[in-house]
């Protein structure tokens, strides 16, 4: 099998898994513990750091909720096949983060949560004949509309760990780890990332990579938290006598070959 024709495959195997009904209810229930992490938080602690350099949590929860916004523009580009108004370009983007910042908690939450419920219902109301248009991301490249639920689901399970208000990557779903594992493997395995293979032990699974490397293993969650630059490779074991990668690509990647 040609590598084209392997990581068509992998891509393959990764829609079914990520079958659109199915996301919806993902990105409901990552949506519905985020909102009650954040019940209690307050105005001080929306200023302190969060564990991105940089970023306060006012900050990661103003992203959180413009990259929902930014979902909805392209779920009505699907559904219409018109752009639904001016589209916020990255310089706006930056923008508003910085102006919602240092809004008080209550403010930052109620637009978190208002700006997801919106994105879960227009995703709900998508027509299931239109799931597959392939819309626009920012970064130039193009997917069908259904993988915008993976990509907040992505966001929400990530950026939730980002806070620092107590959740970790071993609290990130299996079926959340399954999928970001599969889908980063075969985007590494066409980048020459020096790995032969890596092995989810607790999932009994395990992908080929393909570089001359070694083999990393440990529990699905330390192996994608490390593959997301939240984790050290510390936590994992890597066999092979060479040693592994000390940079990876920035994650997330682009999903590999991808569409259109």
């Amino acid at each position: 099998m040609s590598e084209l024709e392997r990581t068509e495959l992998e891509r393959s195997e990764l829609e079914r898994a990520l079958d659109p009904d199915g996301l919806l209810a993902e990105v409901r229930a990552s949506a519905a513990r985020l909102c009650a992490d954040l019940a209690p938080l307050t105005d001080r602690q929306a200023r302190e750091p969060s564990l991105l350099p940089g970023w306060s949590r006012g900050h990661l929860l103003t992203h959180l909720a413009r990259s929902a916004d930014a979902y909805r523009w392209m779920l009505a580009l699907a559904r219409t096949g018109r752009a639904p108004g001016p589209r916020a370009d990255a310089a706006e983007l930056d923008r508003q983060l910085r102006a919602g910042a240092g809004r008080a908690a209550g403010a930052l939450t109620a637009d978190l949560r208002d700006s997801l419920d919106g994105l879960l219902r227009d995703a709900a109301e998508l027509p299931a004949g239109r799931r597959d248009v392939l819309v626009p991301a920012l970064a130039g490249w193009r997917h069908p509309a259904w993988y915008l639920l993976w990509r907040a689901w992505r966001e929400l399970e990530v950026h939730a760990v980002d806070l620092g208000l107590g959740r970790g990557p071993a609290d990130w779903p299996a079926a959340f780890v399954r999928a970001a594992l599969a889908e980063t493997a075969a985007a590494l395995a066409v980048r020459a990332v020096p790995l032969a293979r890596v092995e989810a032990e607790d999932l009994g699974l395990g992908w080929a990579i393909g570089g001359t490397g070694p083999v990393v293993s440990g529990p699905g969650h330390a192996l994608l938290a490390w593959f997301a630059g939240r984790g050290p490779l510390a936590a994992l074991r890597v066999d092979g006598g060479l040693p592994a990668p000390a940079v990876l690509p920035a994650w997330p990647l682009p999903p590999v070959p991808g569409w259109g």
